[in-house]
């Protein structure tokens, strides 16, 4: 095939939009490179021109560069499939690329509740914004939610059955059950939230009305953290709104009963979590922890 490269992109993007991944960051990555290799007239890939854009910024890690590399080296393994002047890169070119996963940042139920207070002391006081950042992150202990998918919710995924999930990861939507006492806490924060006068109708708002990004959402929990000491600041790794997640699964399975079938359970918490697949939810059982899950305040 003869088409421009960013063609061959738009393509390959939307074959793995329908098998259900959302594809966000390696659109963003091979519209990159389309539009490098477009600025030098190549309708074919080529491995110099690959290498050469991986390593385009100096800034970058050399893990980063890596990743880069690695999705226009799958992008260029497809291609070749098909019209073999397509280049394939070596794939380690910009060394190897390491495919374990990062070590979990389990927290326990003291940790979360100091958290959650801490947040209640956030500025501006006398404001929405403590509340807000208080029953996100107590919210995604207590359900596992995603960070992305809590801060999408609007105020019509509040349903008498649960929370709507919808259109997330994979492009599927899921029905999350709350217990008791994480709707009592969710309706007296909606209670303040209906107060307010915003262009959005998201769950969570901030003082301006509008839902934060996950980016601060990260920041603000990293800084959460580091206030109450289960972060050291200015630490390149540690606890984020994820680790939230990770903690909920482990602790789901450790309420398991005698005689629970752990098997049936798996995966029932895959469900509930959105995983694709239940071996998705088998990395969240790596470490365990005994205490029960905090509350929302």
């Amino acid at each position: 095939m003869t088409g421009a490269i960013h063609e061959h992109v738009s393509r390959y993007i939307a074959m793995n939009q329908r098998l259900g991944y959302t594809f966000a960051t390696n659109q963003k990555t091979l519209l990159s490179f389309a539009r490098f290799a477009a600025d030098r007239n190549e309708t074919f890939i080529r491995s110099g021109t690959a290498i050469e854009w991986a390593s385009a910024s100096k800034a970058a890690s050399q893990p980063h560069r890596a990743r880069k590399f690695s999705v226009v080296h799958a992008f260029a393994c497809w291609l070749h499939v098909e019209d073999a002047r397509h280049e394939v890169p070596p794939r380690d070119a910009l060394g190897r690329l390491s495919r374990r996963r990062p070590q979990p940042h389990l927290l326990s139920v003291d940790d979360i509740q100091k958290l959650l207070t801490e947040a209640l002391a956030m500025e501006p006081a006398d404001t929405i914004v403590p509340l807000t950042w208080h029953h996100l992150f107590g919210l995604i202990a207590v359900t596992g939610l995603r960070i992305s998918e809590a801060i999408a919710l609007t105020l019509e995924d509040v349903t008498p059955d649960g929370l709507i999930i919808r259109d997330t990861k994979f492009r599927k939507s899921r029905m999350v059950a709350l217990q008791p006492t994480t709707w009592e806490a969710l309706n007296r924060y909606l209670a303040e939230r209906c107060k307010q006068r915003t262009p959005d109708r998201c769950l969570f708002a901030l003082e301006d009305g509008r839902y934060p990004s996950c980016q601060l959402a990260r920041a603000v929990f990293r800084r959460l953290a580091e206030r109450v000491g289960i972060r050291k600041p200015g630490a390149a790794r540690g606890p984020t709104p994820h680790s939230l997640r990770h903690s909920f699964a482990i602790r789901s399975l450790e309420s398991l009963g005698t005689g629970a079938d752990p098997g049936r359970h798996m995966l029932a918490l895959a469900t509930y979590l959105g995983h694709a697949k239940v071996s998705d939810t088998y990395c969240h059982a790596e470490l365990g922890m005994t205490e029960r899950m905090p509350t929302i305040r």
